[in-house]
């Protein structure tokens, strides 16, 4: 069964060009399938049927697995089979009438503009690896753009001049990421005084470095902002995504047009920019149920003390 799933990675890898992350995620989890297969007696993939997924499935369940982790697993499973049903390993897909499990339209964690502010100024700047954060944590908040897509940054991605960030994006599709005036200054101090003094001698061409002089990768921004984020205040957990969602959001607050920011969020569909303006909507609900002043209280409020003006005889 791994002789075949490594086949199917170098698959990923050669002709879908899938990226390292996405690559180990498959091997990984796809591995933790096999497991549990050989487990309960299924030793090659023609053995492999729906009663044994859902078996799985339900134990990824009751292992406290959430609705998106399992519905990922299972897609990566289900890939893996019509890559081998296509090979000839096996005669079908087992999985293709597997229903994933249904999950609740989550709504993306926004920050506050306050909130993030207090993120902004928890770096220390006396130092490079301050210079370094802020630069990064203004560029998540300046432009929108995806963790993975910030890790791959290199020194020739950043156009200081045009405050543009080429990035490689899903599906490896290349698109500009505009970003304003406070990320290009932030960028800027990182590259003049804190990027030389973490480089070393093997430092390549990447752009957000590490103390080694290595590149900057996910798992070290991940634990930087949620540092941050503690130092601020923040009780919940702050992910580069939460960053990303409050750019959009903040910027649908500030009537950008939802095709713009669309474009700039390097989004397919349009659909998937929509929920930004549910999660404005739900916003300005909560500002009039609290903040004005016929909001929560409604029918059981005092009346006017100025009475309406009588509609006739």
């Amino acid at each position: 069964m791994r002789d075949a799933l490594n086949r199917y990675i170098i698959y990923l890898q050669a002709e879908r060009n899938a990226s390292p992350y996405t690559v180990r995620n498959y091997r990984s989890e796809i591995s933790q399938f096999i497991d549990y297969a050989q487990a309960h007696g299924v030793d090659a993939w023609p053995q492999v049927n729906k009663h044994l997924v859902r078996r799985w499935l339900a134990e990824l369940h009751a292992g406290g697995y959430v609705p998106a982790s399992i519905a990922r697993r299972l897609s990566e499973v289900r890939a893996c089979c019509a890559f081998l049903a296509r090979e000839g390993v096996l005669e079908r897909n087992p999985l293709a009438t597997v229903a994933s499990p249904k999950q609740g339209q989550r709504q993306p964690r926004v920050l506050s503009y306050d909130e993030v502010l207090a993120i902004l100024r928890a770096p220390d700047l006396a130092t490079p690896q301050g210079l370094r954060d802020r630069a990064i944590i203004e560029l998540f908040y300046g432009s929108g753009i995806r963790l993975g897509e910030l890790e791959m940054l290199e020194l020739r991605s950043i156009d200081l001049t045009r405050r543009e960030a080429r990035v490689l994006g899903k599906g490896d599709k290349e698109r500009i990421a505009l970003f304003g005036s406070v990320a290009e200054t932030a960028l800027r101090l990182y590259l003049q005084q804190g990027r030389p003094k973490l480089a070393t001698e093997e430092t390549g061409s990447a752009l957000f470095l590490n103390r080694f002089g290595q590149r900057l990768r996910r798992v070290s921004i991940i634990r930087m902002l949620d540092r941050y984020a503690r130092q601020a205040g923040i009780e919940r957990k702050v992910t580069p995504h939460a960053l990303r969602h409050s750019f959009a959001t903040h910027l649908v607050d500030e009537g950008v047009d939802i095709r713009l920011i669309q474009e700039m969020l390097g989004h397919e569909s349009p659909a998937t920019t929509q929920r930004y303006t549910h999660i404005s909507q739900a916003r300005l609900h909560e500002v009039v149920r609290t903040a004005h002043p016929r909001g929560s209280r409604g029918l059981s409020a005092s009346p006017d003390p100025t009475p309406m003006p009588d509609a006739g005889p």
